[in-house]
């Protein structure tokens, strides 16, 4: 199942995604709602062209975004930074978060650097804390596509993560959740990173140091996951800040993030 949040006039709306449509969902409540009742809804009116709509994120206001850093081996020897022993977290705000085709908006007073970083996102489906290993997946939703936009000049200066990594709109996902049946093997998606057209990053999640059970595990022993959360799994090598020159993203660019089997999210970026 693929299932989207759109907005309806200004309300939030679920829809299911078939082929190029989206089927609203009889449905009042909200995704992480939608998730914590058990994921079961019926589809109710006229089909939509998912080109007619406009995507929300695929969830509004969870508790919490946890994301990890270095968690790709090449991305770890393109930073020329230690393998982490743990895995390395950090949070995104939940004001963050940005909707497919919405724009990607900085001030140039604020920031000049403006990275891209493809992700696998996972949303968790259930509450947990301490999971048992044998059993941890099945706390898994679903997974969706994620760009951790990430202000390096921030990031560097500050010498911790948050505001580089927090700004408004800094935290596209989507365009929907694909459910954890869809996607058997998570560890096993060629990643990508495409922007005006050129592919920057390309990639595959068995490159990930810490795996979803792994990382799922080691964060539910020390803070309570809830329905809706999402836990953003690092990115591949590839990134604009290591590269000879660097490349960071500029008004007017578009960037897309593709993830196989689960989907492509791309996004227009505004300096204001």
């Amino acid at each position: 199942m693929k299932i989207a949040q759109y907005y309806d006039h200004e309300h939030i709306r679920l829809g299911l995604i078939e082929g190029d449509s989206l089927l609203p969902l009889d449905y009042t409540g909200s995704m992480i709602e939608f998730i914590g009742q058990g994921g079961e809804a019926r589809p109710k009116g006229q089909a939509l062209h998912l080109d007619k709509i406009r995507f929300a994120p695929v969830v509004s206001n969870p508790s919490k975004i946890i994301a990890l850093g270095l968690n790709y081996l090449d991305h770890a020897k393109e930073s020329k930074g230690a393998i982490p022993k743990v895995p390395l977290l950090f949070a995104k705000f939940p004001s963050s978060l940005n909707g497919h085709k919405e724009p990607i908006v900085w001030s140039s007073e604020i920031t000049r650097k403006v990275d891209f970083e493809a992700e696998l996102a996972v949303i968790i489906g259930k509450k947990i804390y301490r999971a048992k290993e044998d059993s941890i997946m099945d706390a898994v939703f679903g997974y969706a596509s994620s760009n951790d936009v990430s202000a390096r000049d921030l990031q560097f200066s500050d010498g911790q993560w948050v505001r580089g990594k927090s700004l408004d709109t800094f935290c596209p996902i989507g365009p929907w959740i694909v459910t954890r049946d869809e996607v058997p093997d998570p560890h096993s998606l060629a990643i990508k990173t495409i922007l005006n057209g050129t592919t920057m990053q390309d990639s595959n999640t068995n490159l990930m140091i810490f795996k979803i059970p792994e990382v799922i595990h080691f964060i539910s022993r020390q803070i309570t996951l809830l329905p809706g959360d999402v836990i953003l799994t690092g990115t591949p090598h590839g990134v604009g800040t290591f590269r000879d020159p660097s490349i960071y993203m500029k008004d007017g660019d578009v960037v897309t993030i593709d993830i196989e089997k689960v989907g492509r999210l791309t996004n227009l970026c505004k300096v204001v």
